[in-house]
C-alpha cells in the first residue's frame, strides 16, 4: 500500500521535481564539475544493500569537509536538492518517502540488536529522526526515534513527517551541527560517535 501510494505521489509532483532536478543537476556540472552524482552503497529494508544516488555537494580534492562543502554545497543540503535523485529510487522500490534514512553499509555491525530494528522498514527520504533534529542530534537520539517510527508508524504519521519536512527544507533546520559539514561516523555504541559524508 505504502509502495502505491509513493509511486503516486513520486509520479503525481514530477511536474514540479522534475525540471527542479535537471537544473540542479546542470548547476552541478556548471559550479563542481563531473561527476554529477554522489553514489555510495547504504543498507536497506532488511539490510541488503543498494546504491544510494545524490546530487554531489563537495569539491573533490583535500581539505576539511567543510572546505569542500562550500557555499554551493551548503545551500544545496539545506534545501536538499541534493536528494532529488532519490526520487527516481523510490520509483524502483528501493526507498519510500517516509522512513529511516539509509545509512553505509558498513555500519551494520555496529548496531544494538535494538538499533538494527530500524531496518524492518524501507529507508526513507525522510524520517521521524530526520524532522527531530536531522544531523543536530547524536545517533543514539536518531537511532531511537527511528525505532519508533518503526512501532507506530502509519500513513497519518508519514503525513505529518512530509509536512514538517516541507517546513524543514524553508528553515534549513538542523542540516548539521555547529561548526561541522557532515554528520559523525557511527563507530559503535562502546566507541560513540566520531564522520561520513
Amino acid at each position: 500500500m505504502r509502495r502505491l501510494r509513493d509511486t503516486i505521489l513520486v509520479l503525481i509532483s514530477a511536474p514540479v521535481w522534475l525540471p527542479v532536478a535537471a537544473i540542479t543537476a546542470a548547476a552541478v556540472l556548471a559550479v563542481l564539475g563531473r561527476p554529477v552524482f554522489f553514489v555510495q552503497k547504504r543498507a536497506g529494508r532488511n539490510g541488503k544493500p543498494f546504491n544510494l544516488v545524490k546530487f554531489r555537494s563537495m569539491r573533490t580534492g583535500s581539505g576539511s569537509d567543510a572546505e569542500r562543502l562550500g557555499r554551493f554545497g551548503r545551500f544545496l543540503r539545506a534545501t536538499s536538492m541534493d536528494e532529488l535523485p532519490e526520487l527516481f529510487l523510490v520509483l524502483a522500490g528501493k526507498m519510500s518517502l517516509v522512513g529511516p534514512r539509509p545509512l553505509p553499509v558498513e555500519y551494520l555491525p555496529r548496531y544494538s540488536p535494538e538499533q538494527a530494528r530500524r531496518h524492518e522498514v524501507p529507508p526513507g527520504i525522510t524520517g521521524w529522526a530526520q524532522v527531530n533534529g536531522r544531523n543536530d542530534t547524536t545517533w543514539q537520539e536518531r537511532f531511537a526515534r527511528d525505532v519508533w517510527y518503526v512501532d507506530n508508524r502509519s500513513h497519518l504519521l508519514d503525513a505529518k513527517i512530509i509536512f514538517m519536512t516541507l517546513i524543514g527544507v524553508f528553515t534549513a533546520r538542523g542540516v548539521s551541527r555547529p561548526g561541522e559539514a557532515t554528520m559523525d561516523e557511527f563507530k559503535g555504541n562502546a566507541k560513540g560517535d566520531a564522520k561520513h559524508a
